[in-house]
């Protein structure tokens, strides 16, 4: 079968079992196939991560009356001074639906009203990253990929199972160690192909049999219970999907991400340089490319010796508890830096790095203690695809956080028209 050059561009190092997938060197292909590979259109990424409980906004967000390239950086973003041309703080965005003061990051990439469906003290709707990804993933082993943490509600994330929420509104689950993520990237799970193939089957068959009894029972259903039913059936339909996904990659061998399996035990600081380093391999080896963290705060106090807990430190008050909060913010953006560090030494034949191909959002819904409004956000990589200005201070306070949301989803090709409660784009961040 005649093959393209855009499907041989990716090439793989085979030995002893092991595979890894390496740019494609341009010395290595014939010129005019070399050619092609500059004008090819490069892949898109996003990544989202997000912190619980705030930070210590005095000290982390860069002066209001400072703005534009020329800011002076915070202390609190201090340890990010070698990126400074590539990242934007954003001021002025708000998720105005969120009410939740412990919920750093329930509602944070769904921008929804909880209080939506009637009687219901919470619902919730897709998240953009899953929007993302319906496009974006479309090609890749995982259409996307959610990193988590042990105990996220004490690291004030408040309900939910990951950043992602799927279009009926329910979480969808992640990886929560290290260990897990690099499991289900790059790790064997001792499966035949051909038993993988009869898993799926018979799963499909459970599946098939819910389907008859469902359309069965239709018949017998009044309206509000036949909705509910509709609802059930479009989980069934994600199930259908999914298990269609893992067919087509039975047989195709995962690449070694070139990293030790990480330790069981992991936590805190270690925990999160392990997370950073295998979103960085999944990217490089184009596992997925829309990747959620929902990262720890509880344990990273931990590991550098705090002694104010973390709800305690959000509260924080000028003292030992104001000290944490600064410590842990100075850390968050040290373990940063050295996200920015590696993505940005992944080079392609071109030049082109890793860092420049993706968008990076980090940020919360609270701002800090119980304050709601003016989201930190800071907004990084994507060369060329989005315009870096400093500091930014968005001319109308509580501009929808949901607007930025639209904003990027357009930037990575998704042809969607609003996003939860926008009100339009973010044209501060759009290139010239």
């Amino acid at each position: 079968m005649h093959r393209t050059f855009a499907s041989d561009r990716r090439r793989f190092l085979k030995a002893g079992g092991t595979v890894l997938a390496l740019p494609a060197f341009t010395s290595l292909l014939p010129r005019q196939a070399a050619a092609a590979a500059a004008a090819a259109p490069r892949p898109k990424r996003l990544v989202f991560l997000a912190f619980g409980w705030g930070c210590t906004f005095e000290s982390w967000a860069p002066a209001a009356d400072d703005v534009g390239p020329g800011y002076a950086l915070s202390s609190g973003l201090s340890p990010l001074a070698r990126h400074k041309a590539d990242f934007t703080v954003v001021q002025n965005l708000t998720n105005r639906r969120n009410d939740g003061g412990h919920w750093g990051s329930t509602l944070w990439l769904t921008n929804a009203d909880r209080y939506a469906v009637p009687g219901s003290s919470f619902s919730n709707t897709v998240s953009c990253d899953q929007v993302a990804a319906e496009v974006l993933g479309a090609d890749t082993r995982y259409a996307s990929m959610q990193l988590g943490c042990e105990n996220a509600e004490g690291s004030g994330h408040g309900p939910g199972l990951s950043l992602a929420w799927n279009r009926r509104g329910k979480p969808i689950a992640g990886w929560n160690t290290p260990f897990d993520a690099y499991t289900r990237l790059f790790g064997d799970d001792g499966e035949s192909a051909e038993r993988k193939r009869q898993l799926l089957a018979d799963e499909r068959s459970a599946l098939d049999a819910v389907l008859t009894d469902a359309r069965a029972l239709d018949r017998r259903l009044g309206r509000e219970d036949s909705d509910k039913l509709a609802e059930y059936l479009q989980g069934v339909r994600d199930i259908e999907t999914r298990l269609t996904k893992e067919e087509r990659w039975i047989g195709v061998e995962k690449p070694k991400g070139g990293i030790e399996p990480p330790s069981k035990n992991a936590s805190g600081v270690d925990e999160i340089n392990l997370m950073y380093d295998l979103m960085v391999a999944a990217l490089r080896t184009d596992q997925t490319r829309v990747i959620t963290y929902r990262q720890p705060v509880e344990s990273l106090l931990k590991s550098i010796n705090a002694a104010v807990g973390a709800h305690d430190m959000s509260h924080y008050a000028p003292g030992p508890q104001q000290e944490t909060s600064e410590a842990r913010d100075r850390k968050q953006s040290e373990l940063l830096a050295g996200l920015f560090d590696r993505m940005k030494a992944v080079k392609d034949a071109d030049g082109r790095t890793l860092f420049d191909d993706t968008i990076l959002v980090y940020g919360s819904n609270l701002r800090q203690v119980h304050s709601l409004d003016n989201s930190p956000t800071l907004l990084a990589g994507g060369g060329g695809t989005i315009r870096h200005s400093g500091h930014l201070v968005l001319p109308q306070k509580n501009t929808p956080l949901a607007n930025l949301w639209l904003t990027l989803l357009r930037r990575v090709g998704v042809e969607a028209d609003s996003f939860a409660d926008s009100t339009g784009e973010v044209g501060e961040i759009l290139p010239a």
